[in-house]
C-alpha cells in the first residue's frame, strides 16, 4: 500500500515551522519613556545591596512627653497678672520673660515682678489671663522640653517576652509622614491592659527638629532579630501578586528605559523584602513610580526606536541586533515598499517545503486511482 499525503496531515507541522520562523515579537517587558514621562511618573531608583535584614513585628501607639522634661512657671509672691508674653504653642528659651505680675505690696506704682521660663521648650499649657489674681501656689503655665520624647507602643503580651530594654524600633508618626524615627526601648509600663491583652513598651526617641507633639499617633516596627549580608529591596519596589512578584530594573544601556524582571522573595518586614533570586547587587530597581510603570507601555517609545537612536543603527522589533542578510532584506523592502517586516531565511525554506509536500500529495492521490484501475482490469 502506497503512503498517501493529505494537506490536513501536514498542517500541524507547517504551523510549528511558521511559529518558530516568523519574526520575533517586540519585547513587551521593556518600557521606554521620554524625559517628560519620567518626570510625570516621578521615577526614583535605588541600588540593590546586601544589608542587615531585620525581623520585626507591627504595633500601634502614641507620643508622650518625658515627665522629667516638663517644668512649671509660678510666682513667689501674690499679685495680679498685668502682662503675658507667650501663648500655648510658642517655643521659648531658658530665662526668657513669659509674664509680668503686679505685687500686692504697697507702692505707687506697685512693684512688678517679671516671670522667666526655667527651661527651653514648648509652652504646652497656660492657666492664667490678664488681670487674674495669683498666689504662690498657683500653677501659671507649663513648658515642655520636646527635644526628646517617649513613644509608647501597645505590645501584645505574647510578644512582650521577646523584647527587652535596649530593643530598637522604627517609628512612623502619622503627622510626620516624611520621616522614620529610631527609638530605643527604656522600660515596660507598670501593668498590662486586661481588656486588650497588651502592655506598654516605652521607647525614647530624639526629636531635634521639634516636630513631634504629645498624643500624636504612631506606628511601630519593633526589631526582634537581625541577619547580616542579606540582599534586599525596598517594599515600594515590589510589584505583582504573591505568586507572581516582579520589579522594574533601570536598563543598563538605554536612558529612561525599564525592564520588568521576575523575582523570588523571602522574608519581608515593614520596609524591605529579602530577594532570594532574580537580582544582583548594584542593580537599580524602581521604587517611586514602579506601580505606574505597569500602565505606561501604551504611551511609551518602542524598544526598537530607542535602541536605533542610542546605537546609531537599526535593530529588530524585539531589540535584537540584525545580521547582514536581515539588514539587506530590510533595506530592499524599504525601497520597493512591498513588505512591512523582514523575511526570515527559515520562512523561505518552509514555504518551499510546503510546496513540495503539496505537489507530492497531489501526485500520490492522482496515481492511486490509476493503479487501482489496472489491478481491476
Amino acid at each position: 500500500m502506497n503512503p498517501q499525503f493529505h494537506p490536513p496531515q501536514i498542517i500541524p507541522f507547517l504551523f510549528t515551522i511558521w511559529f518558530f520562523a516568523s519574526p520575533a515579537k517586540a519585547d513587551t517587558n521593556t518600557i521606554v519613556l521620554d524625559e517628560t514621562g519620567v518626570k510625570n511618573l516621578r521615577i526614583e531608583t535605588v541600588m540593590v545591596e546586601e544589608t542587615n535584614f531585620e525581623e520585626t513585628f507591627f504595633s500601634l501607639g502614641h507620643i508622650e512627653a518625658v515627665p522629667e522634661n516638663i517644668a512649671a512657671v509660678s510666682s513667689r509672691i501674690s499679685g495680679r497678672v498685668v502682662g503675658l508674653e507667650v501663648s500655648p504653642g510658642d517655643f521659648v528659651e531658658k530665662d526668657q520673660e513669659v509674664a509680668s505680675i503686679e505685687s500686692r505690696q504697697p507702692g505707687d506704682p506697685p512693684p512688678v515682678i517679671l516671670l522667666k521660663s526655667p527651661i527651653s521648650g514648648l509652652v504646652t499649657h497656660r492657666e492664667i489671663r490678664l488681670g487674674d489674681p495669683i498666689n504662690p501656689d498657683t500653677h501659671l503655665m507649663e513648658i515642655t522640653d520636646v527635644g526628646e520624647m517617649y513613644a509608647v507602643a501597645k505590645v501584645p503580651e505574647h510578644l512582650a517576652g521577646k523584647i527587652a530594654p535596649g530593643t530598637l524600633a522604627h517609628i512612623r508618626v502619622i503627622a510626620v509622614p516624611d520621616k522614620v524615627f529610631e527609638g530605643k526601648m527604656v522600660r515596660f509600663g507598670t501593668s498590662a491592659d486586661e481588656e486588650s491583652g497588651t502592655i506598654d513598651a516605652i521607647f525614647l526617641l530624639p526629636n531635634p527638629e521639634r516636630r513631634l507633639r504629645m498624643e500624636m499617633r504612631a506606628e511601630f516596627s519593633i526589631v526582634l532579630s537581625s541577619r547580616p549580608s542579606v540582599m534586599s529591596i525596598p517594599r515600594a519596589a515590589l510589584q505583582g501578586e504573591a505568586a507572581d512578584r516582579f520589579v522594574y530594573l533601570k536598563h543598563f544601556d538605554l536612558p529612561n528605559a525599564f525592564v520588568k524582571t521576575p523575582v523570588i522573595i523571602g522574608e519581608m518586614n515593614d520596609r524591605y523584602a529579602e530577594v532570594v533570586s532574580g537580582l544582583f547587587p548594584a542593580d537599580d530597581v524602581v521604587t517611586r513610580g514602579a506601580y505606574s510603570l505597569s500602565f505606561a507601555g501604551a504611551s511609551s517609545i518602542s524598544l526598537k526606536d530607542a535602541l536605533d537612536a542610542a546605537h546609531g543603527h537599526e535593530h529588530a522589533d524585539d531589540g535584537s541586533e540584525l545580521n547582514g542578510n536581515e539588514k539587506e532584506d530590510e533595506h530592499d523592502h524599504a525601497e520597493d515598499g512591498a513588505h512591512e517586516h523582514t523575511t526570515s531565511p527559515l520562512w523561505k525554506y518552509s514555504t518551499i517545503l510546503l510546496a513540495v509536500l503539496l505537489v507530492a500529495s497531489f501526485f500520490t492521490k492522482w496515481m492511486t486511482p490509476q493503479a487501482d484501475e489496472k489491478v481491476s482490469s
